[in-house]
């Protein structure tokens, strides 16, 4: 391997590690162990464990130099829950938001599948995994352009349908688990139960969902094309 690919490789290899101990871990142990009067307390527990997850977020949007759209959704949802739990507003209202964010990209993959960059190719199908100018120009040559746009849409349901499943299973745990008083050590020790809680109940599903998605389109480009699909991934 060069020393460029090994460049490149090793942000995504220490990637998943930094997001889950930023993301869900420290802020799951603030909120679960530091929320009692004796330590933080309920308002200022919350604040040091949204505070990871957006200073994460921020840190990685710098490093890449390009604005990701998730990442500011990631960033704004964090803020919100913040937001409402340090106003003491209802737990309907960390509810409705979570099953909002994942509805509203849900939507989106919905929508831009009739446009000539369907979110479905940034989501799984990207530069990073498809050598599109290779995969484009075989296409073109057999004319098959239309058959694989048809392909695009129906994997576009299947991506759509996870968003949508996640969408469900963040209203249903934000509903079981956030029973207690807004403002308290009790909800605020829920808040982070709810946060480890989402990472097996709603993540995991949705995988395997994207997965099934993923495998679906490379099926389709080896049928398609009549060629292995490794000749069009990037190495």
């Amino acid at each position: 391997m060069s020393e460029t690919s090994q460049q490149k490789s090793t942000p995504q290899n220490q990637g998943f590690l930094p997001n889950l101990a930023f993301n869900i871990v420290i802020p799951v142990v603030l909120m679960s162990y530091a929320s009692s009067e004796d330590y933080l307390g309920p308002a200022w527990s919350i604040v040091a464990a949204l505070s990871f997850p957006i200073g994460y977020g921020l840190w990685d949007l710098k490093q890449s130099g390009k604005i990701n759209g998730f990442s500011i959704l990631g960033i704004i949802s964090v803020i919100l829950t913040g937001g409402i739990s340090l106003l003491k507003l209802p737990a309907e209202y960390i509810a409705i938001k979570e099953a909002a964010v994942p509805a509203v990209i849900g939507i989106a993959v919905l929508i831009t599948q009739a446009t000539e960059k369907p979110l479905v190719k940034l989501l799984i199908l990207n530069d990073q995994i498809i050598n599109w100018p290779k995969l484009n120009a075989v296409l073109d040559e057999q004319n098959k352009q239309q058959l694989f746009k048809q392909k695009i849409r129906h994997c576009s349901y299947i991506v759509a349908g996870s968003f949508f499943l996640s969408s469900v299973l963040n209203y249903v745990l934000a509903k079981v688990i956030l029973v207690s008083e807004p403002g308290t050590t009790a909800y605020t020790e829920e808040l982070g139960r709810m946060t480890a809680l989402s990472y097996p109940v709603i993540v995991i599903p949705s995988m395997v969902l994207l997965i099934t998605a993923l495998w679906y389109l490379f099926s389709q480009i080896g049928k398609i094309t009549g060629e292995d699909i490794e000749t069009f991934i990037n190495q």
